[in-house]
Protein backbone atom coordinates (compact mmCIF):
# COMPACT_ATOMS: atom_id res chain seq x y z
CA UNK A 1 0.00 0.00 0.00
CA UNK A 2 1.04 3.60 -0.94
CA UNK A 3 1.89 5.45 2.19
CA UNK A 4 0.80 9.12 1.36
CA UNK A 5 3.40 12.06 1.46
CA UNK A 6 2.94 15.03 3.48
CA UNK A 7 4.96 17.90 4.73
CA UNK A 8 3.86 18.41 8.03
CA UNK A 9 6.01 18.41 11.17
CA UNK A 10 5.90 14.94 13.12
CA UNK A 11 7.62 14.36 16.44
CA UNK A 12 8.84 10.96 17.62
CA UNK A 13 10.45 10.30 21.30
CA UNK A 14 12.71 7.71 22.05
CA UNK A 15 14.10 6.62 25.43
CA UNK A 16 17.57 5.41 25.32
CA UNK A 17 19.43 4.35 28.03
CA UNK A 18 22.99 3.20 28.00
CA UNK A 19 25.52 2.22 30.66
CA UNK A 20 22.97 3.53 33.21
CA UNK A 21 22.82 6.73 31.44
CA UNK A 22 19.21 7.81 30.16
CA UNK A 23 18.66 10.12 27.54
CA UNK A 24 15.11 11.15 25.76
CA UNK A 25 15.88 11.61 22.19
CA UNK A 26 13.34 13.94 19.70
CA UNK A 27 13.34 12.97 16.23
CA UNK A 28 11.78 15.76 14.34
CA UNK A 29 10.51 14.49 10.78
CA UNK A 30 9.98 16.53 8.07
CA UNK A 31 8.69 14.20 4.91
CA UNK A 32 8.07 15.28 1.95
CA UNK A 33 9.92 18.61 2.31
CA UNK A 34 10.90 20.24 -1.15
CA UNK A 35 8.68 18.16 -2.98
CA UNK A 36 6.12 20.62 -4.13
CA UNK A 37 5.51 22.14 -7.26
CA UNK A 38 6.31 25.82 -5.88
CA UNK A 39 8.64 25.42 -3.01
CA UNK A 40 8.61 28.94 -2.06
CA UNK A 41 9.64 29.31 1.53
CA UNK A 42 8.84 25.93 2.13
CA UNK A 43 11.83 26.49 4.77
CA UNK A 44 9.65 28.47 6.65
CA UNK A 45 7.24 25.71 9.09
CA UNK A 46 10.84 24.38 9.91
CA UNK A 47 12.46 27.77 11.35
CA UNK A 48 9.22 28.23 12.73
CA UNK A 49 9.30 25.18 14.78
CA UNK A 50 12.92 25.79 15.40
CA UNK A 51 12.18 29.19 16.79
CA UNK A 52 8.77 28.30 18.93
CA UNK A 53 10.94 25.46 20.37
CA UNK A 54 13.56 28.00 21.47
CA UNK A 55 10.95 30.40 22.97
CA UNK A 56 8.49 27.82 24.97
CA UNK A 57 12.06 26.50 26.58
CA UNK A 58 13.29 30.59 27.13
CA UNK A 59 9.35 30.83 28.56
CA UNK A 60 10.04 27.90 30.65
CA UNK A 61 13.36 28.84 32.27
CA UNK A 62 12.67 32.55 32.93
CA UNK A 63 9.86 30.90 35.34
CA UNK A 64 8.90 30.35 39.11
CA UNK A 65 8.46 26.87 38.45
CA UNK A 66 12.05 25.44 36.88
CA UNK A 67 11.74 22.28 38.35
CA UNK A 68 10.18 19.55 35.42
CA UNK A 69 11.25 21.61 32.28
CA UNK A 70 11.28 19.72 29.32
CA UNK A 71 13.89 20.98 26.56
CA UNK A 72 12.27 20.67 23.43
CA UNK A 73 14.68 22.85 21.64
CA UNK A 74 16.05 21.35 17.94
CA UNK A 75 19.77 20.91 18.65
CA UNK A 76 21.14 19.32 15.08
CA UNK A 77 19.34 19.06 11.74
CA UNK A 78 20.37 16.20 9.96
CA UNK A 79 20.09 17.74 6.31
CA UNK A 80 19.80 14.89 3.76
CA UNK A 81 21.30 15.85 0.41
CA UNK A 82 19.72 14.03 -2.87
CA UNK A 83 22.86 12.32 -4.76
CA UNK A 84 21.32 12.69 -8.13
CA UNK A 85 22.32 16.15 -9.60
CA UNK A 86 25.24 18.01 -9.71
CA UNK A 87 25.51 19.27 -5.57
CA UNK A 88 23.40 21.61 -4.05
CA UNK A 89 19.75 22.34 -5.13
CA UNK A 90 18.91 26.18 -4.53
CA UNK A 91 16.09 24.68 -2.65
CA UNK A 92 18.89 23.19 -0.67
CA UNK A 93 20.88 26.67 -0.01
CA UNK A 94 18.21 28.38 0.58
CA UNK A 95 16.96 25.92 3.42
CA UNK A 96 20.75 25.78 5.35
CA UNK A 97 20.69 29.55 4.88
CA UNK A 98 17.62 29.86 6.40
CA UNK A 99 18.77 27.54 9.09
CA UNK A 100 22.41 27.39 9.52
CA UNK A 101 22.37 30.61 12.20
CA UNK A 102 19.55 28.97 14.64
CA UNK A 103 20.45 25.02 14.87
CA UNK A 104 23.59 23.07 13.86
CA UNK A 105 23.29 21.69 10.38
CA UNK A 106 25.42 17.92 9.31
CA UNK A 107 24.34 17.60 5.54
CA UNK A 108 24.24 14.01 4.87
CA UNK A 109 24.68 12.83 1.45
CA UNK A 110 21.36 10.43 0.83
CA UNK A 111 20.84 7.01 -0.44
CA UNK A 112 25.31 7.32 -1.11
CA UNK A 113 25.21 3.59 -1.21
CA UNK A 114 23.56 3.99 -4.78
CA UNK A 115 26.86 5.82 -6.09
CA UNK A 116 30.56 4.31 -6.21
CA UNK A 117 32.77 5.50 -4.05
CA UNK A 118 34.43 7.57 -7.33
CA UNK A 119 31.12 9.23 -7.05
CA UNK A 120 30.55 9.71 -3.31
CA UNK A 121 33.70 11.64 -3.12
CA UNK A 122 33.34 13.42 -6.21
CA UNK A 123 29.85 14.88 -4.66
CA UNK A 124 31.09 15.22 -1.21
CA UNK A 125 33.75 17.68 -2.58
CA UNK A 126 31.37 19.47 -4.86
CA UNK A 127 29.14 19.84 -2.28
CA UNK A 128 31.32 21.53 0.14
CA UNK A 129 33.10 23.96 -2.54
CA UNK A 130 29.16 24.72 -2.37
CA UNK A 131 28.82 25.53 0.57
CA UNK A 132 31.79 27.30 1.80
CA UNK A 133 30.72 29.94 -1.67
CA UNK A 134 27.85 30.30 -0.25
CA UNK A 135 29.09 31.02 3.10
CA UNK A 136 26.76 28.13 5.33
CA UNK A 137 28.31 27.29 8.17
CA UNK A 138 27.62 23.64 8.81
CA UNK A 139 28.51 21.86 12.37
CA UNK A 140 32.24 21.10 12.70
CA UNK A 141 32.75 17.80 14.48
CA UNK A 142 35.17 18.72 17.38
CA UNK A 143 39.28 17.82 17.43
CA UNK A 144 39.49 14.37 19.53
CA UNK A 145 41.55 14.56 22.78
CA UNK A 146 45.44 13.78 22.35
CA UNK A 147 45.27 11.13 24.45
CA UNK A 148 43.51 8.98 21.83
CA UNK A 149 45.43 6.20 20.14
CA UNK A 150 46.33 6.39 16.35
CA UNK A 151 43.41 3.98 15.30
CA UNK A 152 41.16 6.28 16.77
CA UNK A 153 42.58 10.18 15.88
CA UNK A 154 42.34 8.17 11.45
CA UNK A 155 39.12 7.18 12.46
CA UNK A 156 38.19 10.38 13.60
CA UNK A 157 39.50 12.56 10.67
CA UNK A 158 37.55 9.79 8.70
CA UNK A 159 34.72 10.52 9.51
CA UNK A 160 35.03 14.14 9.25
Amino acid sequence: ERITQTVEITKHVVDIEEKGVKLRLTIVDTPGFGDAVNNTECWKPVADYIDQQFEQYFRDESGLNRKNIQDNRVHCCIYFISPFGHGLRPLDVEFMRALHQRVNIVPVLAKADTLTPTEVERMKTKIREEIDHYGIRIYQFPECDSDEDEEFKLQDQALK
